[in-house]
């Protein structure tokens, strides 16, 4: 059987989207790269929402069910989120990218998408805002859909709309990351939004009529004291969603999980994944057809990100019980961030970036299971993620 999985590599000076299938245990054939944008690579210094950049950035992919691939991603200069879907050829559609944040006094970052498997029209955005409404940091959380493929965009809703840093997650007082949230879409077409504030709360909203509206955050985990970050979103089978976050100001912190059954409305007690010396952080999740719960997670400890690895472990009771992770990354030169994705069968995809220096990267790794998890192939590089001129990496 043939399994196709898309992958995005987001450099400074261009944006590519790699569609690969993968015919043997181990095996990954690659096409082409497809340059879909690109920027001058400038950077200038920080200066809020009148800092000048123009690089693209924070590229990120979903597939249709035809083997598309949708593909959000921030043009820089403009401030704002773009949208393109590509077929299995490469095609663009629509022809130029589609404007889904239109705040161009604003920064638009890190944005997440999906695509609705029962209604093939219907595409859901996600991302954060550096909005400064009066509080210590700036973020909110934002999001718009299409119902015409993405040729447009509903006018983007504010779900999180407070004075906290939305979006932010803190590791300890110098060190957080933009980007912390996620959104996932249940069988059902309810449409869940998860994110974390600088503050340190966890939240989640979710809407039952396709986008239209949201329900009022639910605090799900998280204080000033243990500060939550980096939550992943999976849905399983009936009404399961499962929820995983890192905990910042602990250079211990692990992993820590909850569950619902009645479609995000309430969550279990968390609990943590497995207890490790390191720092656990940017775990991600995905659902096997045979509704194994599969995590991923990156971990370290100190600042040199080539002592960063990837580990992986699984469910088989809905997130009950976690089996004991092991690293899968294996490699010299780190590995951090981590994704997962899985396909038919037993095939599971796990890609991670390759660091360079303490905080930017330089290309991207990944391994494959065939066996569910029981094993990985040995971890390889995405062909084309590395550049040759060696810039530098997006997200």
């Amino acid at each position: 059987m043939r399994v196709s999985v898309a992958l995005i590599a987001c450099q400074v000076l261009v944006a590519s989207v790699f569609c690969a299938s993968a015919r043997e245990a181990g095996t990954i054939t690659w096409s082409a790269p497809v340059e879909i944008a690109s920027g001058n690579g400038q950077r200038g210094p920080w200066q809020q929402n009148e800092s000048n950049f123009d690089y693209v950035d924070d590229a990120t992919v979903a597939l249709s069910a035809d083997g598309a691939a949708a593909v959000a991603w921030v043009q820089q200069r403009q401030k704002d989120v773009f949208f393109q879907v590509f077929d299995r050829a490469g095609k663009a559609r629509p022809r130029q990218p589609v404007n889904v944040s239109r705040s161009p006094s604003v920064f638009s970052w890190l944005p997440r998408v999906a695509l609705s498997p029962a209604r093939a029209d219907n595409v859901y955005v996600l991302w954060q805002e550096i909005v400064f409404s009066g509080g210590s940091h700036g973020g909110d959380i934002f999001f718009a859909r299409s119902t015409d493929g993405g040729s447009s965009f509903s006018t983007p809703l504010n779900l999180s709309n407070s004075k906290a840093g939305d979006g932010k997650g803190r590791i300890d007082a110098e060190r957080w990351d933009n980007g912390s949230l996620d959104l996932a879409l249940a069988p059902d077409g309810t449409v869940l939004a998860a994110w974390s504030s600088y503050e340190g709360a966890l939240w989640i909203s979710r809407s039952t009529d396709g986008g239209a509206t949201f329900s009022k955050p639910l605090h799900v985990a998280g204080d000033d004291r243990t500060p939550a970050r980096g939550p992943a979103l999976a849905v399983g089978e009936g009404s399961s969603v499962y929820l995983a976050w890192a905990v910042g100001e602990d250079t211990r912190g692990d992993v820590h999980f909850a569950r619902s059954e009645d479609g995000g409305i309430a969550f279990s007690a968390p609990l943590v994944v497995a207890e490790t010396n390191g720092f656990s952080d940017a775990p991600k999740l995905a659902v096997s057809g045979d509704g194994t719960l599969h995590l991923v997670q990156g971990e370290g400890s100190g600042r040199n990100a080539a002592q960063q690895t990837v580990r992986s472990t699984r469910s088989r009771d809905g997130g009950r019980t976690f089996e004991r992770s092991r690293e899968i990354s294996r490699g010299k030169t780190g590995a951090l961030f981590p994704s997962i994705s899985v396909g038919a069968a037993a095939d599971v995809f796990v890609l991670w970036e390759i660091p360079v220096g303490q905080r930017r990267t330089r290309g991207l790794g990944i391994v494959r299971s065939s066996d569910s998890d029981n094993s990985f192939s040995a971890p390889s590089v995405v062909p084309g993620s590395i550049d040759p001129a060696a810039r530098t990496n997006g997200n």
